[in-house]
């Protein structure tokens, strides 16, 4: 058995659901708003391959080393991104959370915080997991912000370590979130989704 099952996750009007080739239209247009493949910090497919990149999830999810999920508006059932569990080390119950990206007019919004409280219950409250981890590029400031805000700690960085679509090879940060940190966290985050609630 999979460490990490097959399993729809929702709150807020926002529904986690496994990647499906299904999916494609919906990515598709996702990463049209705002033309989010043009971001050398990011791994946002380019249009034509949409396609690929769900194949490519499909095959690690086989592996056992990605899970990833749509992320689904419920009201309009409309794909606004993805995100996926990574590098999953079942034998430490170790994850992390990454390849997550969303459509321009979702991001800065309960979105992306509803997705990693679901993502994060799951993993702590239903998987068991002793620690949870994300990496970001060193220029993506916006993502080490939003991670930070989730209640991980900075690990460090890891310098000359990956490539980036334009070439140069960045420095990944690192952060981690331990078991032990999760019930602050998860009050924390459910405090945030209120506030941006009566803000929305």
């Amino acid at each position: 058995m999979a460490f990490v099952e097959p399993v729809i996750l929702s709150a807020r009007g926002v529904r986690l659901e496994p990647l499906a080739p299904g999916h494609e239209a919906g990515l598709r247009h996702a990463a049209a708003d705002g033309a989010l493949w043009t971001l050398r910090i990011t791994s946002v497919p380019e249009p034509e391959q949409t396609r690929a990149y769900i194949d490519t999830a499909l095959q690690m999810r086989e592996a056992g080393s990605r899970f990833a999920f749509a992320v689904v508006e419920e009201d309009t059932g409309h794909v606004v991104g993805t995100t996926s569990y990574h590098d999953i080390v079942p034998a430490i119950r170790r994850l992390e959370i990454g390849y997550t990206w969303y459509a321009r007019r979702c991001q800065r919004t309960h979105v992306n915080t509803t997705a990693k409280l679901l993502l994060l219950m799951h993993a702590f409250e239903t998987l068991g997991c002793a620690l949870v981890g994300w990496r970001t590029d060193n220029f993506n400031f916006a993502s080490q912000r939003a991670i930070e805000r989730l209640g991980a700690k900075k690990d460090g960085v890891l310098r000359h370590h990956a490539l980036r679509r334009d070439g140069t090879v960045r420095d990944t940060v690192m952060y981690s979130m331990a078991a032990g940190e999760w019930p602050e966290a998860r009050a924390h985050l459910l405090y945030l989704l209120e506030r941006q609630a009566q803000a929305e």
